[in-house]
């Protein structure tokens, strides 16, 4: 029962089920895994609002893949996880910003678009050549798809992001470092006015919830897994996919 789970949390005890607006299933992270992203899609109860909790680049071999797929569908409503604002920070300041992309995952995403010859460490003119392959191979676009997405859905009692919500800041007050990168206490402190919480970009063993939030990353592109949440008002619904 939800209040045996937070009975020792105060008012967090008195949280219900989480109710949104209308049916809702948040997928977690799929790092250029589009295998898993397809069989996942569909499984997705035809009446469910699909969100895409972020990172859809990075770490698989099919990231250019996963993008191509999910800018061309219209029905998706996809949230920028903090790969997503890694990748735009490279194309915006290669110099500076392209070595941490590259060795966190950047590699595989440039492999994906064709691009060659990349290495963990390269000088400054060398991340400007790849920047401007980057953008040549991806397009105005596909750019502006991932320049645009979202960083959060609110719907009823369901909050949708990548990586944290702050506990003590309203749902409409969260910075977009914070939905994106995470908060130092997301996973300490339960929130207490009745949100739920949704997100990826923590890698858990399996989908579970607890504490006001909902963890979806089973790490796709390590464990081959990918999971998703269902939510209509009553008890969640973990739907899990491998190949």
């Amino acid at each position: 029962m939800l209040s045996s789970l937070f009975g020792k949390f105060g008012k967090a005890a008195s949280f219900a089920d989480p109710a949104p607006q209308t049916p809702l299933c948040v997928i977690g992270d799929v790092h250029g895994c589009l295998p898993l992203l397809e069989k996942m899609l569909a499984q997705v109860p035809q009446d469910h609002r699909i969100v895409l909790a972020g990172d859809y680049i990075d770490r698989g071999e099919q990231s250019a893949g996963v993008l191509h797929c999910l800018s061309a569908r219209k029905d998706l409503t996809c949230l920028m996880g903090n790969h997503e604002d890694m990748l735009l920070r490279f194309l915006q300041h290669p110099g500076r910003e392209g070595g941490r992309w590259i060795r966190n995952g950047g590699l595989q995403t440039l492999a994906s678009f064709g691009i060659r010859g990349v290495r963990p460490q390269m000088a400054r003119d060398e991340l400007c050549a790849c920047r401007d392959q980057l953008q040549e191979a991806m397009g105005e676009e596909l750019m502006a798809w991932v320049a645009g997405l979202e960083t959060s859905v609110l719907s009823g009692t369901v909050l949708a992001v990548h990586a944290a919500a702050d506990p003590g800041a309203a749902p409409d007050q969260q910075a977009g470092d914070t939905l994106m990168w995470g908060h130092p206490e997301f996973l300490r402190t339960p929130r207490r006015d009745g949100i739920w919480v949704v997100h990826g970009h923590t890698i858990v063993d399996r989908a579970a919830m607890g504490h006001g939030r909902i963890s979806i990353d089973t790490g796709a592109y390590a464990t081959g897994i990918l999971s998703a949440v269902c939510l209509d008002g009553g008890a969640p619904r973990f739907i899990t996919v491998q190949l």
